[in-house]
């Protein structure tokens, strides 16, 4: 039985079928036999224990069948959940990102420096901003120095907190303001 696979192995239930069958062919090939007999009473024991074992290994592999269509209901069910979500946070996702790209305009940035700033604003270095724009890291500086420059902000912190600092979960407390300086 695989480890992915907790279903008992049928062939085997098949097998100790095809054995009780053998052994109950056996037992009528020998003859007629005294009740008393301990060679009777043994094959007649290995026939029950198969047939026994069989009947137990079938129920189990029917468990575990209607077990599995279970979970593979349950699992068609959260899947549907999951995608539903992810349609309605798609769009919330694309009226954040509307917002933030009308930000970057409203600071008059140019479009080199957009980028620069939304890649920060997912959490990239400056190394990887370069790398995925095809920019050399110091141009990449340039850029984040100029939309901090533009936008009034000391650094990546404060880009970050500008866009997501009053983005909250629902039903949480809103966060009180830092005392003024």
């Amino acid at each position: 039985m695989e480890s992915s696979d907790q279903r008992p192995p049928l062939w085997l239930a098949g097998l100790l079928l095809l054995i009780a069958a053998l052994a109950l062919a056996d037992l009528m090939l020998d003859g007629p036999m005294p009740l008393t007999s301990a060679h009777l009473w043994l094959e007649v024991s290995f026939v029950a224990l198969c047939l026994g074992s069989a009947a137990w290994l079938g129920r189990a592999w029917l468990r575990a069948e209607h077990s599995l269509a279970r979970v593979r209901d349950a699992l068609q069910a959260r899947e549907g959940e999951r995608d539903a979500w992810r349609r309605r946070a798609e769009v919330a996702l694309r009226g954040l990102g509307a917002a933030i790209d009308e930000q970057l305009t409203q600071w008059r940035l140019t479009p080199a420096e957009k980028e620069t700033a939304m890649l920060l604003l997912k959490g990239l270095s400056h190394k990887e901003v370069a790398a995925v724009c095809g920019r050399s890291e110091r141009t990449v500086r340039q850029h984040a120095i100029a939309v901090y420059r533009k936008s009034g902000l000391a650094g990546r912190a404060e880009l970050s907190a500008y866009f997501l600092e009053d983005l909250m979960l629902p039903g949480a407390p809103p966060a009180e303001a830092p005392p003024s300086a």
